[in-house]
């Protein structure tokens, strides 16, 4: 049997190294992703949106059962069509319960594979290994990413970008020996992912920008450059090329109907923290105004990632005209600049990818009260960064530099971004932590009071609460939230008059419903104290019209039902709001009632309920006596 030449065994050698550096280089990077996450499983939920999506949700806390996935598929709850998303917290708490480090470790491994796929999908494109892991790197350990991987309730991010990522490398394959097959893999990846959350609605958008750089499938387009990029593609026309993606553009289309239908259904376009708004109260002009400095602000958040925050207030109609100008010419000159630098059409692609896939999160469209966020740039920024390594790699490849003089600046870049992450991380590790922290990097924010008030009055710290809300309705009049519990700290400590007020002023101005039931009941509550239970009845019933299942409501209603001796009204009434929300209170109650109409046997059941339910039945038995005083 002849034996191999030596040319072709150290051509052998020669790949099989090659695979060798491939495969440490992407252990190093997940395993540095990981190591950078971990303090993230010490974390707690928060108190923003992880109470909605997973700790309070109950089709969440059920697990999987036979409704679960016609109601993912089928709910616009809290604003969104997002049926993956949703399937994704129930398979956590299917595995993990309520464990907040389950449902971390997930989101880490999430954006950990990410992270890897990136840097497959660009090295796959461009051949370029070190510009590829860089850029991959960047995006696995920048401190803007932590908000999308370390806040629980934004699984929704980290997943969509999986389907995304998947999606465009399915892409890069089909360019190359396109195929029907092919293409609906492409097309079904982008389904999942706008299933997941609709930010990657842009996604047609960008593979015409892959196609023009790195792919080149542009026909009549030559690049000057013929190492930017692998001409491995079948040139087209820019005519073909658009409407090759016109199947998924139709798919953008009825994510953006649905995307619509759900905010609209929520009312997340039209009210600010419960507060009904015409289009969140903000102008046209003050949304556009806005949008064009977040621009801004989110490239300094790249080059300089520190004072991050949860949330950034809106500026409305505040910001200075030489503001928005400065940053309508900065933007604009930088556009120019890189579409006219032909040579290096990594420039502007990775501009183009910034500015066109910020578009939908950017408040053109306001959803929510916030100026700009963190989380909006876990897409984006992707281009931000391909921008600055090709430019850098290509900078050092000219001048003949050697691989230490880029590589040892880039090691301490990452080694800056992995410190700051995790110093980041830490501030999610409760919600009076995280809250504190945003207070302290922001201004006028006055959810960041809200949340924290409602950390306080957790914790029984209730003068301290009182003044976060009156700091929050100081900064925004109609906060409906700090109203109403600025109303249930002047009712407990027995100012009846200035708690009506209050809570008149959320009626008049709340457009959340589940605020207006509280207004309601709260009112209702205050009317059957004083006396006036023709009113109580009415605001009780108000109440149950908006939130049919308002334990407080059917519990007050209960109470009427009893005063006129319409024990089995009454009975009914608790036996609901026990359905509800079982409680030691509701359970006294019932048996007061049970037993005031003769039904001792039962009452005594219900009297062992309450005791399995609290440690101390005296408190709950005064409290319920004092219920029962009015």
């Amino acid at each position: 049997m002849p034996s191999s030449s030596p040319a072709s065994s150290s051509s052998l050698s020669f790949f099989a190294a090659g695979r060798r550096r491939i495969i440490v280089l992407n252990l190093l990077l997940f395993a540095a992703t990981l190591l950078v996450y971990t303090p993230a499983l010490r974390n707690q939920f928060v108190n923003f949106d992880d109470d909605r999506y997973i700790t309070e949700n109950a089709h969440v806390r059920a697990g999987f059962n036979r409704g679960t996935l016609p109601w993912a598929f089928g709910t616009f709850e809290y604003s969104n069509w997002h049926p993956l998303t949703w399937l994704s917290f129930v398979l956590d708490v299917q595995l993990f319960n309520l464990n907040p480090a389950g449902h971390h470790f997930v989101s880490i491994l999430l954006h950990a594979i990410n992270a890897l796929l990136l840097f497959w999908v660009l090295r796959r494109a461009t051949r370029a290994t070190w510009a590829s892991l860089m850029v991959a790197a960047l995006f696995a350990l920048h401190p803007v990413n932590v908000e999308s991987v370390a806040w629980a309730s934004e699984r929704k991010n980290v997943l969509s970008m999986l389907f995304f990522l998947l999606a465009l490398l399915a892409y890069t394959a089909y360019a190359r020996r396109p195929a029907v097959g092919r293409y609906l893999a492409v097309a079904g990846l982008f389904a999942l992912g706008l299933m997941a959350k609709p930010q990657i609605i842009t996604f047609p958008f960008v593979l015409l920008l892959w196609d023009y750089w790195p792919l080149r499938r542009f026909a009549g387009w030559p690049l000057p450059n013929a190492a930017q990029g692998v001409p491995e593609t079948p040139p087209r026309s820019p005519a073909w090329l658009v409407l090759e993606k016109i199947p998924l553009l139709m798919l953008t289309v009825i994510s953006a109907i649905l995307t619509v239908r759900a905010q609209a259904a929520g009312g997340a376009l039209r009210s600010v923290n419960g507060a009904l708004q015409s289009a969140m109260g903000f102008s046209p002009a003050s949304r556009l105004s806005n949008a064009v400095v977040a621009y801004v602000r989110y490239l300094g958040k790249a080059a300089w990632p520190v004072n991050l925050a949860v949330l950034y207030p809106h500026p409305g109609d505040s910001l200075p005209l030489w503001q928005v100008v400065a940053s309508a010419l900065l933007l604009g000159a930088v556009t120019v600049l890189v579409v006219r630098a032909r040579r290096q059409p990594y420039l502007a692609v990775g501009w183009l990818w910034f500015l066109g896939t910020m578009v939908p999160m950017v408040g053109l469209v306001q959803v929510g009260s916030q100026a700009l966020a963190d989380r909006y740039a876990y897409l984006p920024f992707i281009g931000l960064f391909m921008m600055v390594v090709w430019a850098i790699a290509d900078t050092a490849r000219k001048g003949q530099l050697p691989f230490a003089g880029t590589a040892i600046p880039a090691v301490a870049v990452l080694i800056a971004c992995a410190a700051i992450s995790a110093h980041q991380i830490s501030f999610w590790h409760d919600s009076e932590t995280l809250w504190t922290h945003t207070l302290e990097v922001t201004e006028n924010n006055f959810v960041a009071h809200d949340k924290l008030a409602d950390v306080l009055i957790s914790q029984g710290r209730i003068e301290g609460a009182f003044q976060h809300y009156r700091s929050a309705v100081e900064i925004f009049p109609a906060d409906a939230p700090a109203n109403l519990n600025i109303g249930v700290y002047y009712h407990s400590h027995g100012d009846l008059l200035r708690a009506r007020e209050q809570y008149q002023k959320v009626l008049q101005s709340a457009g959340d419903p589940s605020v207006r039931a509280d207004a309601y009941s709260n009112l209702a509550s205050l009317c059957r104290q004083t006396g006036d239970y023709d009113h109580a009845r009415e605001n009780f019933q108000a109440a149950l019209r908006l939130d049919p299942d308002k334990p407080i409501a059917l519990i007050g209603l209960g109470l009427i039902a009893r005063r006129n001796r319409d024990f089995d009204q009454a009975i009914t009434q608790y036996l609901h709001a026990l359905a509800v929300q079982p409680t030691a209170v509701g359970y006294l109650l019932l048996e007061e009632s049970l037993r005031q109409s003769g039904h001792s046997g039962p009452a005594d059941t219900f009297r062992e309920k309450a005791q399995g339910l609290t440690g101390n039945l005296d408190q709950a038995s005064q409290t319920a006596a004092n219920l029962l005083a009015f």
